[in-house]
This record gives structure tokens, C-alpha cells and sequence, in this order.
């Protein structure tokens, strides 16, 4: 769908009461905003039910920005790509709930259908599993095979470095949701997918896990080789040896997904696979840090090739996706945050997937997944900045994004050009056409999501309790996010002050710890003073 195609859609503002309070709406989405492929067999409107809060900044300069873009990406993510899923196409596992028989796509300028593991998991991760818990489950439901002896299983496709992140996000979802049957059939899903990847996948020699990193399908995401002149393809597994590639990113998440397996596992009573969960984390944690971390410039590297002629190096380009993940995950501990948060390169427009360029590349023909800001990418991190206490990296992130944002009439797109903010595609050899930049991009607009829950408001679930750890920058002044779903409760939740450290808080008015139980219920008002 096209940024033209938006007002088709119904407005998130239309659903906001006059306090700017709200617990739950109902969106509209109009068969209009599907592809037929994807439409309902009725044709007729069908109701999602989505969590919307509302976000509310007493700067009016400040809310006319970033709040607008607040409603900007809750419209791209749920009144643009939040679409039927067309059971012979999506339903694979049986597991999709109909209804609402909707999940999240990947994004509206792509052709129909999107069975894409990664879009999944992320927008899933991102923002889905908190605001519509059953259109969350679907999305991750969307891309779950059954196996005939075996059970589910994650999709095993082509891009089978995707599969891993999954994990992480059916245990944020759970961790959400508290759904004991989600809970289930994802510890099923995840045992049997990590179970394949270390089978097929895992290095003994380095501790780590091969294959291409989490961002880059491309080959322009990396140095040479694998990349040689002459094949053409864009895809990296059409070259040699691109399978034997150790990187940062994929390995944090693997990391991220052992360590969510092991909660799984005690979740569901199985303490001995726990443990041996757990030991498996921890030993590939430890084999990152070995191979991966750069001491002398306070940071991680890029990849470890593998069987090509640099076998056993390690390329020391800084990778987005990566540092976020080592920080999200807890790869990287309180010193390594602190160095490679100090260290990371920005470009003029933000974080980029990978820094510098290769040779092939240039700031006058950029690599597609090398030298560009994939917002996505650089909303991790952002979300690592805040969860590392530099709260004024956060703020770069999130000003970064919304000035992107807001100069493409407030649409997400797939990517941008890091020195002028322009939507641009970026090459993929260097010898080929440009590529173009896909508009209402779910990723990138959860992704901005992302950075006000997770960010912002420092929203952290565990199976017991949601936490509550804001970032907030100076000269913001106070802001509030009103309607906030968790579980069988809904919050309204207000920051005052400054910076990362609480300060006081208070719950319906009474001093209490920043944290909200699992089992609350009702709606509950929370109000919390930062300092630095």
C-alpha cells in the first residue's frame, strides 16, 4: 500500500477519549486494506481488538513531534499492516485464533503473501505482543510449521539464521501475556528449531553458531569474501562460504534464545532441560566475548569468517544490530556496555547496519545493507542506549528516527540514506541498479513503538511482574502514557524530572517500587520522579 493509500484507513486519534485515557479500542480495518489474497471470505469490515495508549507530552513542541509520530506508527503497524491471514497461507500449525484471524505483515509495499520469519518475530517483539495479544500470537503463529512426527516447529525456509529470533520473542510474548497454552506450544516450537540450528549450524572449534547475521539477507551487508565480483545475486547464501560465517548479531540472539528456552523450560516444569539450557548460554556468551570483543577499541566485531581464504579472521566493521543485541540479550556486561555505547560511530542521520563501507561501496552509491539506516536497526539501538543509562544516546536515537520519519510525510519506510535522510534503497553489488525503499514498513514503525515502551518508559516483562526503568532527557518535561494493557490491569503511567534514575515512585498514590504484579487487576496509576 502506498503513503496515498493511508486515508483509507481509520485515524488512531478517532479512538482517544477527551482525557487522552483509554483501555482498549477497537479498530476498524477495512477489506481495502488487504490484498486480495489476504482478504476476509465474508468481505466484510472485521474487527481487531487493539490497546492503544495514549501518549501525552505537556511540551506541546515536543508532543507535535514525537508524539505525532507516536500516532504515525501505531496507525502503520495497526490500521495499515494488520491484515487477515489467509488460513492455507498462514495456519500451517492450526494455531491461528479466528478470529480475529489477523496478524502483522511484514509491510504494505510488498507483494502478497509475507510469510516472513524475522518481520514476524520483530514486530511481534517490538510492540504486537503488548497491544493486541491475540494479533501478537498470530504473527508468531504465521510462520510455525507442524511436523508429522516431530511437532512444531519454526518455518525451516531458506533465511534459517531467522528462525532463532523467534524464540526471543514467544518468551517476551509469554512473558507479556502469561498465556499458558501459547507457553506450550512455543516451548515445543523453540526446543525443536534450536535443536535443528545447533545440529546443522553450530561451530565446535569457535563455541559459536554460523550462518549470516540476523539483519543482512543482502550481500551488500558484507566485506569480500563472501561478496565476489561476477555472480550478480543479491541474496548472500548464492555465495561461497557465506553459510560459515560466525556473526555478532545472530549469536547474541542465539544467546537471547537459549537463556528464553531455559525460562520456558522452568515455566513448564522441566528443571534438568533448564539447566542444560542454561550451561549451553552461558558457554556461547562466553565464546562471544572471546572471539568477538574488541578490547583496544572497546567494542565487538563484525563476523568471524569461516571456510573462505580469511578463514578464522575477524572482520572489525561495527555492526548496528549486533551491539544492540549484545546489549538487549546480555551479551555484554556493564563495562563492555559502557565502552562500545562510548565507542559505537553514528552517521548524520543515525545508527547504520554496518559501518564502514566496503570497498565496493561509497557515500555516493551506498550498500543496501551496509553504510543505511534501516530504522529497525537503529530503534534497537536506541532501546540498548536506554537500557545501558546513556540517556542522551537515547535521545539521539529516538530525535533521529522521528526527524526521518517526519521528512517522509510521516511515513515508515524500509530504509534511509545516513547522510542526508533521504529514502533511499542503497545497492547491493555495487554493480547493479538502486534499489527502492519500501513504504509502511511494520518493522519501522513498531520499531519507533518500541523505543516509547521499552525506551522511554522502560517496560520490562517477566513472567512475574512488568518493571518499570524510564529514560527520560532533559528539557522533555513530563510526560505520560495513558492506557497502558497489561495483562487483566491497565496503567496510566507518568514520568516527572529527568534522566534514568528513580527517584520516588508512587502507584494510586501510595510510595511504592517500580513494578506492577502479575496478578493486578483494574486500573492503576503510577507516577514516577527521575533524577540523574
Amino acid at each position: 500500500m502506498s503513503h496515498s493509500d493511508q486515508s483509507q484507513g481509520t485515524s488512531r486519534r478517532a479512538f482517544l477519549s477527551a482525557n487522552g485515557t483509554i483501555a482498549a479500542a477497537t479498530v476498524l480495518l477495512p477489506q481495502s486494506h488487504a490484498a486480495a489474497a489476504e482478504s476476509p471470505p465474508t468481505g466484510r469490515e472485521r474487527r481487531v481488538e487493539f490497546s492503544m495508549p495514549a501518549l501525552s507530552f505537556r511540551d506541546a513542541g515536543r508532543q507535535n513531534s514525537l508524539g505525532r509520530l507516536y500516532d504515525a506508527a501505531l496507525t502503520g503497524l495497526i490500521g495499515i499492516n494488520t491484515v487477515y491471514a489467509t488460513p492455507a497461507v498462514y495456519d500451517h500449525a492450526g494455531l491461528i485464533d479466528y478470529p480475529p484471524g489477523t496478524f502483522v505483515r511484514a509491510g504494505g509495499g510488498y507483494p502478497s503473501p509475507q510469510r516472513w520469519t524475522r518481520d514476524a518475530a520483530v514486530n511481534a517483539w517490538n510492540a504486537a505482543s503488548l497491544l493486541g495479544p491475540m494479533v501478537g500470537a498470530n504473527t508468531l503463529w504465521a510462520v510455525i510449521d507442524r511436523q508429522e512426527h516431530d511437532g512444531l516447529i519454526v518455518q525451516q525456509d531458506n533465511q534459517w539464521w531467522d528462525q532463532v529470533v523467534w524464540v526471543v520473542a514467544a518468551w517476551n510474548h509469554y512473558a507479556i501475556t502469561g498465556d499458558r497454552d501459547f507457553l506450550s506450544n512455543a516451548y515445543q516450537a523453540s526446543a525443536n528449531t534450536l535443536a535443528a540450528r545447533k545440529a546443522r549450524n553450530f561451530n565446535t572449534d569457535f563455541g559459536l553458531f554460523a550462518g549470516p547475521s540476523f539483519m543482512n539477507d543482502g550481500i551488500a551487508g558484507y566485506p569480500s569474501p563472501p561478496w565476489v565480483d561476477g555472480i550478480g545475486s543479491s541474496f548472500v547464501l548464492d555465495y561461497p562460504h557465506a553459510d560459515d560465517l560466525m556473526c555478532l548479531s545472530t549469536n547474541c540472539l542465539y544467546y537471547g534464545a537459549l537463556t528464553a528456552l531455559a525460562g520456558m523450560a522452568d515455566q513448564v516444569g522441566r528443571s534438568g532441560e533448564a539447566r542444560g539450557y542454561r550451561n549451553d548460554a552461558q558457554a556461547l556468551r562466553q565464546a562471544i566475548n572471546r572471539h568477538l570483543w574488541r578490547e583496544d577499541p572497546g567494542s565487538y566485531g563484525y563476523l568471524i569468517h569461516g571456510g573462505d581464504t580469511r578463514a578464522g579472521e575477524l572482520d572489525p566493521s561495527q555492526e548496528g544490530a549486533g551491539l544492540a543485541f549484545a546489549v538487549l540479550c546480555g551479551v555484554a556486561d556493564a563495562r563492555r556496555t559502557r565502552l562500545l555505547l562510548n565507542n559505537a560511530h553514528w552517521q548524520p542521520q543515525g545508527i547504520v547496519n554496518v559501518w564502514p563501507h566496503f570497498p565496493r561501496f561509497s557515500d555516493d552509491r551506498p550498500g543496501r545493507h551496509n553504510v543505511m539506516v534501516w530504522p529497525m536497526v537503529h530503534s534497537m539501538f536506541g532501546h540498548a542506549a536506554a537500557a545501558g543509562g546513556r540517556t542522551d544516546l537515547f535521545e539521539r536515537a529516538i530525535t533521529n528516527l522521528a526527524s526521518l520519519v517526519g521528512d517522509s510525510d510521516d511515513n515508515f519506510y524500509e530504509l534511509y540514506n545516513s547522510l542526508t535522510g533521504a529514502v533511499d534503497g542503497g545497492w547491493q553489488t555495487g554493480n547493479d541498479s538502486r534499489w527502492t525503499s519500501q513504504p509502511d514498513q511494520a518493522w519501522s514503525a513498531s520499531g519507533y513503538l518500541r523505543m516509547i515502551y521499552s525506551g522511554l518508559f522502560g517496560l520490562t516483562f517477566t513472567p512475574d511482574q512488568v518493571s518499570i526503568s524510564p529514560t527520560l532527557p532533559s528539557a522533555w518535561g513530563d510526560v505520560s502514557l495513558y492506557g497502558v494493557p497489561y495483562r487483566d490491569a491497565t496503567l496510566d503511567i507518568t514520568l516527572t524530572g529527568t534522566g534514568n534514575r528513580v527517584r520516588s515512585c508512587t502507584v494510586d498514590g501510595r510510595s511504592s517500587r517500580p513494578a506492577i504484579p502479575a496478578a493486578a487487576t483494574g486500573h492503576h496509576t503510577v507516577h514516577i520522579v527521575l533524577e540523574t
